[in-house]
């Protein structure tokens, strides 16, 4: 059977995944999305395996991840915001239309 044996696919993955993360300070998320894998294979990879094969990456790796978790409620309270105001300006433009028609 040719091609890369399953060990080594996975090991690439493990340091291609690292590459991402580091790269574009992506998270666990991000990367499951990119890669087409789930979040916890993700997280397996860069954690377990990766401090097996290349421990320079995986503490680089580390840091981004736990950079992102210390983010993650800011980032979580922005999108809240964000939603609410839109919900917000699309009760007040259906109550501009309503108001118009009633006067117009």
């Amino acid at each position: 059977m040719g091609g890369i044996p399953l060990k080594g696919y996975i090991e690439e993955r493990a340091i291609e995944l690292a590459g991402f993360i580091i790269e574009n300070n992506a998270t666990v998320r991000a990367a499951a999305k990119k890669f087409g894998i789930s979040k916890s294979t993700v997280h397996k990879d860069v954690t377990e395996r990766l401090a097996k094969i290349n421990t320079v990456l995986a503490e680089e790796t580390k840091k981004v991840l736990e950079k992102n978790k210390a983010e993650r409620h800011i980032r979580g309270g922005m999108a809240t915001k964000a939603k609410y105001k839109q919900r917000s300006e699309a009760m007040l433009k259906k109550k501009r239309e309503n108001d118009k028609y009633k006067h117009g």
